[in-house]
């Protein structure tokens, strides 16, 4: 692995989180005397944290893990692509038409494009993929709710580069979807012959069409990605990478990311937490991009135990000193969130900003009222015999700041009586109690650009309802939502639904979470997407 020359300690350059709108826009500053040869066969060394790849995530179509995404966005190409603003403009398709209210989307497609296996990239494929997402047997989740889920009524071939996706109704999310790397594109000789493999992935499995190929996996250890140097399609006019090489190392621990960084044998590092960026070499550049999305959050599952009583989730929720917590653990770099909707993200409620602060008297008042009156020996919360208390299970790895947070708000809790246990589990042993729903909270950060990813969380037969919600008026609101084409309209919609969770307390959100990043200056042209995460067909390194 190459090292890159010692470095002065110039003045670092730190990016506040920034709003969605300016993500894509992001580039880093060239650096100066770059030799032209070393651009053209260089390798550029990317440290991830990527622990759970191997556990058969390395298929976006099937994984709901950002890390797949992230990574096989080298590979895979969509049919558009969004640009800073939130507009979309042009990729694997020239143009498109949106016709009978939105409910159909016809796609004219480039013409000269291959998968790296020489397949024709055309309608065909297109069909091939989508088909392949919504068949049941491909237990797909994220990418299948992105492409409609039960709205989605097929695609049609309409000739060799002509395509025709159908919905049962407008479906207003679909560009958005169909610029992300979950509705890219896999060539149809691997989907016909080794679509079993893709999840867990490797050389000709994981065969798209773009910039890059990949070549070599040692799981657990790295990913290489070799030029494509076919690659004449980018969006916005974009060719082939200026350098051959993408090593991908997959480093889980933070500290040994930012140490291979330091050391020179990483080029760029992601998935930096707050309380390392201070450790960064003088002369790199952070980067800190917040996720659109639903904020890091708690789901209380109201079918299960203590969470049926809206009493007990309120209180729940008000019992926990969210702000100081965040502050502390996070360094200041990730906002304390209001809502299930993050700031950055369309259709954002900023009215909920302060409507549910820390007050402990108020949980208190609550609890009282929903009879949990005694105290038994420990100071825990009693009513007829039973203890208040409530099982939290989390997927690992957990960061050490999210252990720090879970560690607050158990002591917040404890405060008003509520006995909180959590437990950590590997991904085996969670995926035993999530399935049966089995718990009475559990974790995670979801990002997503269009506010259609509430719908997976809390409609009745959402894919990621951990909740357990069901409500006939939320289900009613959340697919208006997702048929409604004016945007003024849709915020309106996805308002109230944030609003409705303000008060039921389904999901707890608690911080907005930034994807931090650090590049060294033998980096040049790194940009970003919208979701924060590096689009590396762009970059040079010198």
């Amino acid at each position: 692995m190459p090292s890159v020359p010692s470095r002065g300690r110039l003045a670092r350059r730190v990016l506040s989180t920034v709003a969605v709108a300016a993500v894509a826009a992001l580039t880093l500053s060239s650096c100066a005397g770059s030799d032209p040869a070393a651009e053209g066969d260089g390798e550029l060394v990317w440290a991830i944290e990527g622990a759970n790849l191997s556990a058969g995530h390395m298929d976006p179509q099937t994984s709901q893990l950002d890390v797949s995404a992230m990574v096989q966005r080298a590979v895979l190409d969509s049919l558009v692509f969004q640009e800073a603003d939130g507009s979309f403009s042009p990729w694997l398709a020239t143009s498109w038409e949106v016709e009978d209210g939105g409910a159909i989307y016809v796609f004219h497609l480039r013409d000269d494009v291959t998968f790296h296996d020489g397949t024709p990239f055309d309608a065909a494929a297109v069909k091939a993929n989508f088909d392949r997402i919504v068949d049941p047997a491909t237990a797909s989740a994220q990418a299948a709710s992105m492409l409609g889920g039960d709205l989605y009524a097929g695609t049609d071939v309409v000739d060799e580069h002509t395509v025709r996706v159908r919905f049962s109704q407008p479906y207003a999310p679909f560009l958005q979807a169909a610029s992300t790397a979950l509705l890219g594109f896999y060539s149809p000789a691997v989907l016909s012959a080794k679509a079993d493999q893709l999840k867990a992935g490797g050389p000709g499995v994981n065969v798209g069409t773009g910039p890059f190929e990949l070549t070599e996996y040692t799981p657990d250890q790295d990913i290489v990605y070799t030029r494509n140097d076919d690659y004449t399609w980018g969006p916005d006019g974009g060719g082939k990478p200026s350098f051959k090489t993408l090593r991908v190392d997959i480093l889980p621990e933070a500290s040994v990311r930012l140490g291979a960084l330091s050391s020179g044998q990483a080029d760029v590092v992601t998935n930096l937490p707050p309380n390392l960026v201070s450790q960064v070499p003088g002369d790199d550049t952070v980067e800190s991009i917040a996720y659109p999305g639903l904020p890091y959050s708690l789901y209380l599952n109201e079918k299960y135990g203590v969470f049926a009583d809206q009493n007990v989730r309120q209180a729940f929720s008000r019992a926990i000193d969210v702000d100081t917590a965040v502050q502390e653990i996070f360094f200041g770099q990730y906002p304390r969130a209001w809502s299930i909707l993050g700031a950055t993200t369309p259709g954002y409620d900023a009215s909920l900003e302060n409507s549910w602060p820390f007050d402990p008297a108020e949980a208190n008042a609550l609890l009282d009222a929903s009879g949990w009156t005694g105290r038994d020996a420990d100071g825990i919360r009693t009513k007829n015999g039973q203890r208040l208390t409530a099982r939290w299970i989390a997927w690992t790895p957990v960061p050490d700041d999210r252990a720090a947070l879970a560690n607050a708000i158990q002591s917040d809790l404890k405060a008003v009586g509520f006995d909180l246990q959590r437990e950590v589990l590997e991904p085996g042993a969670y995926n035993e109690q999530y399935g049966p729903k089995t718990f009475d909270l559990t974790d995670w950060g979801f990002s997503g650009v269009d506010p259609d990813l509430l719908r997976s969380h809390l409609a009745t037969d959402g894919f990621q309802n951990a909740s357990q919600v069901s409500d006939p008026a939320l289900d009613a609101l959340l697919e208006e939502g997702a048929s409604t084409t004016d945007q003024a309209a849709r915020n309106a919609i996805y308002a109230q639904v944030q609003q409705w969770n303000a008060q039921y307390a389904a999901i707890v959100p608690l911080y907005s979470p930034a994807l931090i990043s650090a590049i060294t200056p033998r980096v040049s042209g790194l940009t970003f997407d919208l979701y924060g995460r590096p689009l590396f067909a762009t970059a040079s390194v010198g």
